[in-house]
């Protein structure tokens, strides 16, 4: 069953564009990566499925419901974090999660204790004396508060510690054994590749590819530098290597293919350095998709 089923929407602010033509299904469980730049239109598709805003043309459809005519009662069963939190900043963090889950008819006591002991929560804090992670870390457990049946996160790490990143990770799979179908918003790569099954990939606002994870890891390159005085760009004229450059020393190259023929080439030359790295997505953009 398709949670969510967009076709063919497009919103444009004015004469700016926001997203144009995007069209896509996740289903029900499903852990879907949202993925592109910024500005690339990520944050425009989400509020557009919470009707926070409304399209200037197609249609999108969640639990089966017209995200335009019914989307209080689509609301009731969506959990969402946004890229930026803003709170009321006099109030206590206990006493801004419990106004939160006062509109759900639900009672949310023991779900609030545990959310609140996993991220490691101080409820007693003033939100005007957390910083932006701890800030980020109050948004995740209030939109898991009511137990939804969708969550929608939008670049939810963005002032998340490697170690909360973490458990926030572990969270977010808890959740989604539960039942929960998750639509994760990202411009990092990395985060996507760990937690989606699948992945579509947004940039200037059309969609340019969707596809699963394992396939985009295969299909992807990696980016490599190889410090090494005596290396010669001619040694790695391997198939695969692309955009081969050397600059001070270091050979600069992306490759795609069997890792163990680059690492026999490495171990035959002395090297001072060797780093094998993920691509930013502007870099995949540039040298896979066009």
């Amino acid at each position: 069953m398709s949670v969510i089923e967009v076709t063919n929407l497009t919103k444009y602010y004015g004469k700016a564009r926001g997203i144009v033509d995007v069209s896509f299904t996740e289903e029900e469980g499903e852990i879907f990566g949202f993925i592109g730049p910024n500005g690339a239109g990520k944050s425009t598709t989400i509020r557009l499925l919470l009707s926070l805003i409304r399209p200037s043309s197609g249609s999108a459809r969640v639990f089966g419901k017209d995200v335009v005519t019914q989307g209080p009662q689509i609301r009731r069963d969506i959990g969402y974090l946004p890229s930026e939190v803003f709170y009321y900043e006099g109030m206590k963090v206990i006493d801004l999660l419990k106004y939160s889950a006062s509109f759900y008819d639900c009672d949310c006591t023991q779900r609030l204790k545990e959310l609140s002991e996993a991220m490691e929560l101080e409820l007693n804090r003033r939100i005007s004396d957390l910083s932006y992670g701890n800030k980020k870390k109050v948004g995740i457990v209030q939109g898991l508060l009511h137990s939804p049946k969708l969550l929608f996160l939008d670049e939810p790490t963005s002032g998340l510690d490697p170690l909360m990143q973490r458990k926030f990770f572990d969270l977010i799979r808890q959740e989604n054994k539960r039942g929960v179908t998750v639509f994760f918003s990202s411009h990092i790569l990395g985060e996507v590749q760990r937690l989606c099954t699948r992945v579509g990939i947004i940039r200037e606002g059309k969609i340019v590819e969707i596809s699963d994870i394992h396939t985009l890891q295969q299909n992807n390159y990696k980016k490599v530098n190889i410090m090494a005085d005596g290396a010669e760009p001619t040694l790695f004229d391997l198939p695969g290597v692309n955009n081969l450059q050397k600059e001070n020393g270091t050979l600069h190259f992306f490759f795609k293919g069997d890792i163990n023929l680059l690492l026999q080439k490495i171990s035959s030359i002395p090297v001072d350095d060797v780093t094998i790295e993920e691509p930013s997505l502007e870099e995949i953009f540039m040298h896979y998709y066009e």
